[in-house]
């Protein structure tokens, strides 16, 4: 037996709010439930030895946040920080660490069925770090799998350094 559809039954398909930020020329979308805190660009503690797309660290009220370049980390040449350069604070695991974006710009309402797979790029563009896609009006967004930002040893090394971070000078 069908039943009617209740208008006042809850949806099974709730949309989840992303955070759209840009990165050369590209717009990708962070999961807002990641997301800690919007910072503007400031300098940092470098980590000797730390992943070239590790800047450094930063002190957070007291918690000391690695922090990523997001263009470094998917390749992609380094530009000068600007006015709208941010630092997007996110948690992964309990463990916090700071993405720099080009911008922030936006948050979307994505439901499960606006999200498509990722296409297979070939190996010029490395969707490791991509959940998927969306279609937003006339703009596709990737969204980010911060999960896969910092690997597993990136964060250990950052955990083994951090103790000798305090003697190091912020850098811009």
């Amino acid at each position: 037996m069908n039943h009617p559809a209740n208008p006042a039954a809850p949806e099974t398909a709730t949309a989840v709010q992303y955070l759209t930020v840009n990165l050369a020329h590209e717009e990708y979308a962070i999961d807002i439930l990641a997301v800690r805190e919007i910072r503007g660009w400031t300098p940092v503690t470098r980590i000797p030895q730390a992943p070239h797309y590790v800047l450094g660290v930063l002190n957070l009220r007291g918690a000391i946040v690695p922090v990523l370049d997001l263009r470094l980390r998917f390749g992609l040449a380094r530009e000068e920080y600007t006015a709208t350069t941010v630092t997007v604070i996110v948690t992964v695991a309990e463990r916090l660490f700071g993405v720099i974006v080009d911008a922030v710009s936006d948050v979307l309402d994505v439901r499960p069925d606006q999200l498509r797979p990722v296409p297979d790029m070939g190996t010029t563009v490395d969707t490791e770090y991509l959940k998927g896609l969306t279609a937003i009006e006339d703009r596709m967004v990737l969204l980010l799998d911060v999960d896969k930002l910092l690997q597993p040893q990136d964060a250990q090394m950052l955990e083994a350094a951090l103790p000798a971070a305090n003697d190091v000078k912020a850098v811009a």
